[in-house]
């Protein structure tokens, strides 16, 4: 059995950029930053040269590590205590990002991300990984990431007990008619 930080999981999304954000956390930056990336997408030079990059999103107990899909480049090394937000668009179910401090301490970079099928799913296991590093000596996160983390799980619950519920509804109404 490997040890814990060893432990890592990677899912293929679309990196949309980075873009400076003026607080560590919240909504606003997050749509703030969707905002100027596809305001940005307009220019002809930027689709010429900044195609959304098909990316690697690589998560450990550690951190977040971006690379290209294709080479295996690094673009982006996050570590996990230098993240303070983490969360799904809300108008926009596809896109999620996370905002982290940038090197050596100075300034703040929203990341955002498109994934047509996991976006609620990798806030949750980002939130995860946050919670389980925050027993860690070295980790001084905040805990924004993880409340995030937490009301993303509750509203996956949420829509499955609904679910469940009209499953049941509708088995009962065919116990009834088969009664009847």
């Amino acid at each position: 059995m490997t040890p814990l930080e060893d432990d890592e999981i990677y899912f293929t999304v679309k990196f949309l950029g980075r873009i400076e954000a003026d607080q560590p956390d919240g909504l606003r930056i997050l749509n703030e930053a969707a905002g100027t990336l596809k305001m940005s997408e307009g220019s002809v030079a930027s689709k010429l040269k900044n195609k959304h990059r098909k990316t690697s999103l690589f998560l450990s107990i550690s951190g977040i590590d971006i690379l290209d899909h294709k080479t295996k480049f690094m673009l982006h090394s996050c570590p996990l205590s230098t993240i303070s937000f983490c969360a799904v668009h809300q108008t926009m179910p596809n896109l999620f990002g996370f905002i982290s401090k940038g090197s050596a301490g100075k300034g703040h970079y929203c990341y955002l991300f498109k994934s047509t099928k996991f976006s609620h799913l990798l806030v949750s296991i980002i939130g995860e990984a946050f919670y389980a590093a925050k027993g860690r000596e070295d980790f001084g996160g905040d805990k924004d990431l993880m409340v995030e983390s937490l009301r993303h799980k509750n509203k996956i619950l949420q829509k499955e007990n609904t679910m469940l519920k009209k499953k049941i509804a509708k088995m009962e109404e065919k116990m009834d008619a088969n009664k009847g």
